[in-house]
């Protein structure tokens, strides 16, 4: 039988990554990413990011010409193509499928006081019951920025949709959207199971400015003739599965059932994790959203937990604590220093305001520090502690919305390097962390093979997926990180 290949997209706001996925084998053959160096992002004025979805659409074609050259895979033997995307981001066209304006990314704030004002005169209680969040600054309230501030533009729109679906609608000439993108836009009612009439009718939106749904693992739409040709496909190819980089981040670490958790920590941090039942935080600390495998019989929220100030404080700490060290040297002199830092903590939170803080601004603090008796190395292991602490302090939120979290699946990278990161997490949560190789283009091709019928389910798509480390935690010291992550949280208490 000729091989079949599963291709996967990953449309980020830095490059669009391209993964070849041998459906047989279930391993990645090729991979590229455009641009090298890191993408654009268009900020007119303060607090704004836009990108041309044109860029998106061009650097997809750069990855994909690179991966089909180095791999000698030819169009017709891909049989399913998958894309993961940027969330929260605001594409409008025309009756043209052209983009009338550029898209407004995640990272864009203008949007804030239009979400804000709508979860005051809607109220909570609407808000959070039946979207299960603030309309915050997701893509809704990026929509009414535009009605407001440019009319003309707003006049013409024909469609709304998220980045991935630009990208669905790009290489099928078909706009359509999923359940689970209509949830991270603030578009889905989880109550009634449906377009969220109130929220369009409170912004005077047409319903008829949301696309078609399409079930996220299905034959969504084909590649057209255009786009076969200018791509190199086989025209006909069906497109059959779509999710945002975080769902598909937890798709691609085979995270699918309630209690099972997908984390990141880069520059920022992400917990993202699986719920059972629809439940939402009363705060908005922690955001919930359609998972990648829910359906209207069976529910699967995403939680998404996410902590701006992680990865960055460690390599601030490198800069300018240890610019003379690598990040393991920094690990293995942080190792010295008992649990607990002996009594030095950081709260990690210097990269902005914190959702999961109530969006407060708080800073980073060094707490604790004794001349006499601290030296870098105690700076080093608080730093890389005080993030563990702020990851579990938001997964008690997801415990008390009823997630029992008992394993923590990751990638083998960023943060997760660090031994004494990896034992710290294991030891204050008491679940058992799982290291994986794998990445979101990646997922999203294998995603492609569910929704193509080719593996029956996500299991048989990621039994080949590369278990590279686990970590269970350690009993014998569980009571000492215990104590390290309360005197912490005593210490947070006070700054906030």
């Amino acid at each position: 039988m000729a091989a079949r290949y599963l291709l996967g997209f990953d449309v980020g706001s830095s490059s669009v990554k391209a993964s070849l996925v041998n459906a047989d084998s279930g391993k990645c053959v090729s991979t590229a990413f455009f641009p090298e160096k890191e993408a654009p992002i268009m900020a007119v004025k303060a607090g704004w990011a836009e990108q041309d979805p044109q860029m998106w659409w061009d650097n997809a074609k750069l990855s994909l010409q690179k991966i089909m050259a180095e791999s000698g895979v030819k169009g017709d033997e891909i049989a399913a193509i998958g894309i993961s995307y940027q969330m929260h981001g605001l594409v409008c066209v025309g009756k043209d499928l052209q983009p009338l304006r550029p898209a407004i990314i995640w990272c864009d704030s203008r949007a804030v006081p239009y979400g804000e004002k709508a979860f005051r005169d809607l109220g909570a209680d609407q808000c959070l019951g039946h979207l299960l969040n603030s309309p915050g600054n997701f893509t809704a309230a990026k929509l009414a920025w535009v009605k407001e501030n440019e009319p003309e533009v707003y006049q013409k729109i024909y469609k709304v949709m998220l980045p991935g679906d630009y990208i669905a609608m790009r290489l099928s000439g078909t706009p359509n959207t999923t359940v689970s993108g209509l949830s991270e836009g603030m578009f889905w009612d989880f109550k009634d199971k449906q377009v969220a009439q109130f929220l369009l009718d409170y912004y005077g939106f047409d319903r008829d400015l949301i696309a078609d749904i399409v079930p996220t693992f299905s034959i969504q739409s084909v590649v057209s003739e255009q786009a076969a040709a200018e791509m190199g496909l086989k025209a006909g190819t069906p497109i059959t599965y779509r999710g945002g980089d975080q769902p598909n981040n937890a798709l691609s670490l085979n995270v699918f059932n309630p209690g099972e958790i997908a984390s990141t920590a880069g520059t920022s941090g992400v917990v993202y994790g699986v719920l059972g039942d629809v439940n939402y935080d009363p705060k908005s600390r922690v955001n919930t959203f359609a998972h990648v495998n829910h359906t209207a019989d069976q529910t699967r929220l995403g939680v998404l937990l996410c902590i701006n100030g992680t990865g960055i404080l460690n390599a601030w700490t490198h800069r300018n604590v240890a610019p003379d060290l690598g990040y393991a040297e920094m690990n293995d002199l942080a190792a010295q220093v008992p649990i607990g830092s002996e009594g030095v903590t950081i709260v990690p939170f210097g990269n902005g305001a914190e959702r999961v803080l109530e969006n407060k601004e708080i800073g980073c603090s060094i707490n604790g520090l004794n001349f006499n008796k601290h030296n870098r190395a105690h700076i080093i292991r608080a730093a890389q502690e005080g993030i563990v602490f702020s990851f579990c302090y938001g997964m008690e939120i997801m415990q008390q919305m009823g997630m029992d979290i008992r394993k923590i699946h990751a990638g083998k990278a960023n943060m997760f390097l660090s031994p004494l990161f990896r034992d710290t997490l294991a030891g204050v949560s008491g679940a058992t962390i799982e290291l994986y190789d794998t990445d979101g283009s990646v997922g999203a091709a294998k995603g492609a093979g569910i929704g193509a019928g080719i593996y029956k389910d996500n299991n048989e798509a990621f039994a080949t997926l590369d278990k590279l480390q686990v970590i269970e935690p350690n009993e014998h010291n569980r009571a000492d990180y215990l104590a390290a992550y309360a005197a912490w949280k005593e210490t947070l208490r006070k700054n906030i």
